[in-house]
């Protein structure tokens, strides 16, 4: 009867190691009395280790450059805008320091135009977000181009405004 009240103390113990391996919750930063301040949002670092990376990855964190992602376009053209480039070039250095990471653009048009014509423009728009990923150095087996055309619309409206919301190319991560 000894021999099973060991291994039943072995299990025990063996039990209560595992679960204490368990990432314990973060702490407020000392001095911060749980007082709301502005750095309360600032990038943790997470150093070299691999522990905590899921909380730390940028494309969750609403002040990362990766929280955009959309790209917009002027009328009819699906030429990347040279305000959208920092966002192009975010994305493109996340997809590179994370090769197993993939992404679907979706290219997005507004309501004028045939369903036919903007289904081409949404892909235009959608290839040429690719293109500039793949020139930033992102692998071509990491980017999908699809187009939406008129079907996706952010704003509903019929002004310049909302024509404008919807001229885009949305950036989405496979897994989200």
């Amino acid at each position: 009867m000894n021999w099973k009240q060991l291994v039943l103390g072995t299990a025990t113990v063996t039990l209560l190691a595992a679960c204490a391996s368990t990432k314990p919750a973060p702490v407020a930063p000392a001095g911060n009395n749980g007082a709301a301040s502005s750095q309360a949002t600032a990038p943790v670092d997470t150093g070299s280790s691999n522990q905590g990376n899921l909380s730390a990855d940028p494309l969750h964190d609403p002040h990362s450059p990766l929280a955009k992602r959309s790209v917009y376009f002027d009328f009819d053209s699906s030429t990347v805008k040279s305000s959208d480039k920092p966002t192009v070039e975010a994305h493109a250095g996340y997809l590179k320091d994370h090769a197993d990471r993939k992404v679907i653009i979706q290219g997005n048009t507004d309501s004028r135009g045939s369903r036919e014509y903007n289904l081409g423009l949404g892909q235009r728009r959608a290839e040429g977000v690719k293109r500039s990923l793949e020139v930033l150095g992102v692998k071509e087996s990491q980017v999908e181009a699809v187009s939406l055309g008129k079907e996706k619309p952010k704003a509903t409206g019929n002004t310049e405004a909302d024509f404008a919301e919807n001229r885009r190319a949305d950036i989405l991560y496979n897994g989200e």
